[in-house]
């Protein structure tokens, strides 16, 4: 794996102004209240504003750009994927799960408000997700709409984050020991299905056909286990002014992840080999997804 580096100035703007936008999306979905629950919003916010690289809104606005898909749709999809994978984390930092206490840079939201405001908020961002998607303005065609529902559904649930989490969690138990197979399940679950999603988002939206959505699933599915293989790596390696968060927390534990069932060495080999294969997957845009690619390489190479 080559040294650590930071995105290139290319990326790095598209990766900033694609954040941009869906932050702003974000901020016009999720307004400040000033009613009795106020403090739900504002956890909402805090959660989900506080910074972030904004990977799977970029993965739907990059996957849209491919169909000609209005940005405008494209970022009301986006906003609705961040606010599930914001509700995951949320809920995965309460102390019943792993029990953090820095997130981006920022306490954690049941550091900051208290854990049931914490499951509130989560609870709530993962329900207003929904009513993004089901809205016309996100698309005029029902069919669309709800194909979008159902796909992200499937990514979110038993079958797909919420499944992984808990095989994450009994990974934690004494008599349990995951082999690379049952880590690649896991994580292909907790967070390649999301990124999938991300992907076939856009696809969706733009009536693509199904080479096409395969391809980018494909694609999005080695991504996601290329960057958890990364996240695993920097538990170990990396600074937490770096993450922003803090690290060795698998290790304390006793989780199951690539680099304590493989060793550091083997998981950056496969690290690599994720990458070049999720790259493969995009041969059939011819160029078009050089985007794509470039972050698939920043994934391999990132610091945080």
């Amino acid at each position: 794996m080559p040294s650590p580096r930071s995105a290139s100035p290319k990326l790095q703007a598209a990766l900033d102004e694609i954040a941009d936008a869906v932050n702003l999306t974000i901020e016009r979905l999720l307004p400040e209240s000033e009613d009795a629950e106020s403090q739900l919003y504002d956890a909402m916010r805090h959660g989900t504003l506080g910074g972030g690289k904004r990977l799977r809104p970029f993965l739907v606005m990059q996957s849209a750009f491919l169909f000609n898909v209005p940005s405008s749709r494209a970022r009301r999809v986006a906003a609705a994927l961040e606010f599930v994978h914001c509700y995951s984390l949320i809920h995965d930092d309460l102390p019943a799960m792993d029990d953090a206490a820095l997130r981006r840079g920022q306490p954690t939201v049941h550091k900051q408000y208290d854990e049931a405001t914490a499951i509130l908020a989560g609870d709530a961002l993962l329900t207003l997700a929904f009513e993004i998607l089901a809205e016309p303005e996100t698309h005029e065609d029902p069919r669309v709409r709800c194909h979008l529902i159902s796909a992200l559904a499937k990514a979110s649930g038993g079958h797909g984050m919420v499944g992984g989490q808990m095989l994450d969690l009994i990974a934690e138990r004494d008599d349990v020991e995951f082999d690379v197979g049952e880590v690649s399940r896991l994580q292909r679950m907790k967070t390649g299905k999301l990124m999938a999603f991300a992907c076939e988002a856009g696809a969706i939206l733009g009536g693509a056909g199904e080479p096409q959505r395969k391809a980018l699933c494909n694609y999005a599915h080695d991504l996601g286990l290329a960057f958890q293989v990364t996240d695993d790596i920097l538990d170990v390696e990396a600074d937490p002014q770096d993450t922003g968060k803090d690290t060795n927390k698998d290790e304390d534990a006793g989780k199951a992840t690539f680099v304590s069932t493989m060793g550091k060495e083997a998981a950056k080999a496969r690290a690599d080999m994720l990458v070049a294969q999720a790259n493969r997957h995009l041969k059939i845009f011819e160029g078009r997804a050089d985007m794509l690619k470039e972050l698939a390489e920043y994934v391999l190479e990132r610091r945080a």
